[in-house]
């Protein structure tokens, strides 16, 4: 079994925002203790008086807040980055997956919704290309953070596994997403943490984070990146999913 974990960044209505992400990634459930033992420990090294109540949230670890405050700012930045290696460690049956939706290319469209059935499509996509190279059947769940678009998403699901997305049927989901709080799960940290440098690459121009995982991303046999896609019209971008 294969999970996917999406938690999204950017705001769908900040006009002062054209980009709006949604990211993660995908992990065989063999390798889950492993990646989530790593992040424990880096917990324990950065609170040891309490790490349970340590949550990495990119965003805020990067923007200084709360009690990130009184850490420097590259320590701060150095935080992320490890949190973010943790892919890294684990990156057989592990890929990373991300939307990235620049808003004024797509005005009648709902950011959340487009990279979500996206993403959707890209791990029925991933799922398929693993059973023939395995010769195994795999099925795959998402796992999302909780928030107002749960109801919406959840809708989606269930009309994409009756008559599939745009771009392809859904065979290999095996339920609904579940939707569960991102400080109880350090997964889902990490997918905001994947989330967060994407955004910050599109959104910014700003790639200390995003050089991290950029060969994370989903690659099929012959070198094509599908795990990544930026949606806009522009045809001067030369990120490596639009290059591809």
């Amino acid at each position: 079994m294969y999970f996917l974990y999406l938690d999204d960044s950017g705001f769908v209505q900040n006009i002062n925002e054209h980009h709006f992400v949604l990211g993660g990634f995908c992990i065989h459930g063999h390798k889950i203790y492993w990646l989530k033992k790593y992040l424990d420990d880096l917990a324990k090294e950065i609170l040891p008086e309490n790490p349970e109540a340590l949550e990495f949230h990119a965003s805020e670890i990067h923007s200084g807040k709360g009690i990130w405050k009184s850490i420097s700012k590259p320590n701060r930045q150095e935080i992320i980055r490890k949190v973010l290696w943790a892919l890294e460690r684990e990156k057989s049956n592990t890929a990373a997956f991300a939307c990235a939706v620049y808003k004024p290319d797509h005005p009648t469209k709902h950011p959340v919704e487009y990279a979500f059935e996206d993403l959707c499509s890209r791990f029925e996509m991933f799922l398929n290309r693993t059973f023939h190279q395995e010769n195994q059947r795999v099925k795959g769940i998402i796992i999302l953070d909780k928030s107002i678009y749960e109801n919406i998403l959840q809708k989606l699901a269930i009309s994409f596994q009756q008559f599939g997305t745009r771009w392809r049927t859904l065979t290999n989901l095996v339920e609904v997403p579940m939707f569960i709080d991102s400080k109880s799960s350090r997964l889902i940290q990490l997918a905001d943490h994947v989330a967060y440098a994407v955004f910050r690459r599109y959104q910014a121009l700003d790639l200390k984070y995003f050089d991290v995982i950029q060969r994370l991303f989903d690659t099929d046999e012959n070198g094509v990146i599908h795990g990544l896609e930026h949606k806009h019209h522009s045809l001067s971008c030369t990120c490596i999913a639009c290059l591809r």
